[in-house]
């Protein structure tokens, strides 16, 4: 089967699908990546053919402020989000698109596997069935599907308790609806227009989950908030993390269980300044000689890090994590998504905070869920990450909650999972349906 793996120019977004095509790769699949020339690097590593974006869309995430210097100029709120959705999505969908198209012509793919924020496939998901390949689509952030208590994404809102709750989720949506889903539509859908489709009456970001063929979320049921979800969306866990991207670090023994050990990353996109978290979490733990504390920089270097390294602490830019999570006792992130979920598939409990681009609304998960502490906030005080570091540990109901959803992780073969995914939705029967229909025709008949 030829597979054309498409993926947003993010880290968070290239490596869960870099990981679930070396699960096809392992079956034996070609597998083309298309996304941006900085990641060309990764993708070869990963043992993958790489394709550029056209230079429209060949842009590199991690520099924000070039691609969106608007967005200097605006405070945290409602325009800012709408700013960057028009620039970083809405503004490449035309190029994306053409870049699906221009490799497809030298390789005719038998489906199409991308992030969930890759809208380059949208005029193709809105336009003739036909005239395209399956397009399976990967939540590489929560889930975007409408809640019943209709609550707008992006801000962090937990599930209304009350119907005071709903009353004031209905002012903020209504408000949310003006300043951003309608500009945005209007916006998006004269993209669309070009290409002979459209108009979208709901967020780009639930329609995608809807049209396409199948919608693969990338965590457990009990990390997403109870509510109806479109038929595509099947949850498949957390792709297996690619191992040998980083060497064990001289200071590997110490972590020998003589101490609990807390990670505290920024990830690789919100870490342009590493005095948010990364040394806060350091000078809030450096007199908790119980405690080892490791810090990755996400490819930052060590002395980016603001102020001192405690005695207790340990630097690296990046580390194994493959090696590394089974010794974590708490995570202290801002609320990456493949990370929170790579550390709950290992039963870690975790401290965030973050409110930037999806972290709060992954950061409120985690609060709901009862696996760890949202700090709410994007710069922490030492005394409430000490605070919240030691009651996660102090308190075993975290760690509880943490160790049963990885439970519910370890329940779920993602490996064939994926594979059956994929499959439903590319080989046809002789009668002209998928594995999927025949298997609901025979219950049916049953």
């Amino acid at each position: 089967m030829k597979i054309l793996m498409a993926s947003t120019p993010a880290t968070g977004h290239i490596n869960p699908m870099l990981a679930i095509g070396r699960i096809l790769m392992a079956e034996g699949h070609e597998l083309v990546c298309l996304s941006a020339s900085w990641l060309r690097n990764r993708i070869e590593g990963a043992g993958v053919e790489f394709r550029a974006f056209v230079p429209a869309a060949d842009i590199d995430l991690r520099d924000a402020p070039t691609l969106a210097p608007e967005l200097a100029a605006l405070p945290p709120g409602l325009d800012w989000l709408r700013v960057a959705i028009e620039r970083f999505f809405i503004d490449r969908i035309v190029p994306q698109h053409e870049s699906v198209l221009q490799v497809l012509r030298d390789f005719p793919a038998d489906v199409i596997i991308g992030d969930n924020t890759f809208f380059g496939v949208l005029p193709m998901l809105l336009g003739p069935r036909a005239q395209r390949p399956p397009v399976v689509l990967c939540g590489t952030f929560f889930l975007h599907s409408k809640r019943d208590d209709g609550a707008p994404h992006f801000l962090g809102l937990p599930p209304a308790a009350t119907p005071a709750d709903r009353e004031t989720y209905k002012a903020i949506a209504e408000e949310y609806d003006r300043m951003v889903d309608h500009p945005a539509n209007e916006m998006l859908n004269r993209v669309l227009a070009g290409f002979g489709v459209g108009p979208l009456t709901q967020s780009m970001f639930d329609a995608v989950v809807a049209l396409a063929d199948a919608y693969m979320q990338l965590t457990v049921p009990s990390f997403e908030y109870p509510r109806p979800v479109p038929p595509t969306v099947h949850f498949v866990g957390t792709p297996p993390i690619i191992s040998r991207q980083a060497p064990l670090p001289a200071w590997a023994h110490e972590l020998d269980g003589s101490r609990k050990v807390v990670l505290v990353t920024q990830g690789t996109f919100a870490n342009h300044d590493l005095g948010l978290l990364v040394a806060p979490t350091l000078a809030a733990l450096e007199s908790e000689r119980d405690l080892l504390v490791v810090a990755t920089t996400g490819g930052r270097p060590v002395d980016a890090i603001p102020g001192h390294i405690p005695g207790n602490a340990r630097v690296a830019s990046y580390l194994p994590f493959e090696w590394l999570l089974p010794r974590v006792d708490v995570l202290v992130t801002n609320g990456g998504y493949g990370s929170v979920n790579q550390a709950l598939s290992f039963g870690i409990p975790l401290v965030t905070a973050g409110l930037t681009e999806d972290k709060a609304d992954v950061n409120a998960r985690i609060a709901w869920s009862g696996v760890g502490i949202n700090l709410a906030t994007n710069e922490p005080t030492p005394t409430a990450v000490r605070a919240a570091v030691r009651s996660v540990i102090d308190k075993g109901h975290y760690r509880a909650r943490a160790a049963a959803m990885a439970e519910e992780f370890a329940r779920l073969d993602t490996r064939s999972e994926i594979l059956r995914i994929i499959d439903d939705v590319v080989r046809p029967a002789a009668t002209g349906r998928t594995r999927l229909e025949r298997k609901r025709s025979e219950m049916s008949a049953a």
